[in-house]
């Protein structure tokens, strides 16, 4: 099984293993694909209209499924690896050992935020953007200059206070804990993070920036949480509704996995520490 660590506690080794999995799958030409279905559906995805992988219900189980795929990527090239994330609660600066020159390299430099340090920098020769918004083919961060701060441990705690998973009209409008947790209303907790890091972070083809992974076990570590304090509450809705993803539909792009399928993580894989 599976153990999805603290990328605070990863050893040197364990984060070698990480960074150079990472690395190979861009090089096969593999990692792209997950920027751009990601992009595809940042783009699809409208409050009137067909949504599955954000401002809907199935947020949490699609980018579950999305994360496992990406996951088992890296485990056919090492199959030690496995997807750390990264606790913002905790780790909350720039100087958090995540940006380190041995991991995910640092913020960027100057106004335009090109990333300059590390395994994802550009001048590695390793990491050339091609799935992109425009010409810029290099990673840009902007570390906390956006204005933002990132979630604290009473921000989580309130949402994962709620009880509801979600509730009609199932969009960015809605009541309950997917939707707080997703960001589009009371706390922000998701959204937040891509905005404090900023630059590539802040566009559809976020996943060009590899903490986009350790942020997302992070919230469906959050979603393990919400679960195992609500045991009475599921997923909503539960009978088939225009434009969203209900419990037993299938989910785009892949058409093989539906929420019900994902609920339980542990099938899967564990986290060192529950939340």
């Amino acid at each position: 099984m599976a153990v999805r660590k603290n990328q605070a506690t990863l050893t040197p080794a364990e984060k070698r293993a990480f960074v150079n999995a990472v690395l190979e799958l861009k090089r096969r030409g593999a990692y792209d694909a997950f920027v751009s279905t990601h992009n595809d559906f940042i783009m699809s995805d409208t409050d009137t209209t067909e949504r599955t992988g954000h401002r809907s219900p199935s947020f949490l189980p699609w980018h579950r499924s999305f994360l496992l795929r990406f996951e088992q990527a890296l485990q056919a090239i090492d199959a030690t690896v496995t997807l750390p994330y990264w606790d913002w609660t905790t780790d909350r600066t720039p100087d958090s050992s995540l940006w380190g020159p041995d991991f995910l390299g640092g913020d960027g430099a100057g106004t335009g935020g090109r990333v300059a340090t590390g395994p994802f920098a550009q001048s590695s020769g390793s990491w050339t953007l091609t799935v992109r918004p425009d010409s810029r083919n290099y990673l840009i961060r902007q570390l906390g200059r956006a204005g933002e701060n990132l979630p604290t441990r009473a921000d989580v705690d309130a949402v994962l206070a709620i009880a509801t998973y979600d509730a009609a009209p199932f969009n960015s409008s809605s009541a309950g804990f997917r939707n707080s947790l997703e960001g589009w209303v009371g706390v922000n907790v998701h959204n937040r993070v891509h905005v404090w890091v900023g630059g590539t972070m802040s566009t559809g083809m976020s996943p060009n920036d590899p903490v986009f992974w350790m942020h997302h076990c992070m919230i469906d570590r959050l979603w393990a949480g919400w679960q195992s304090r609500h045991a009475g509450q599921g997923y909503q809705p539960v009978r088939r509704t225009r434009n969203v993803v209900a419990l037993n539909d299938t989910m785009k792009p892949w058409n093989d996995v539906t929420p019900a399928d994902l609920l339980d993580h542990t099938k899967f894989y564990t986290y060192d520490s529950a939340y």
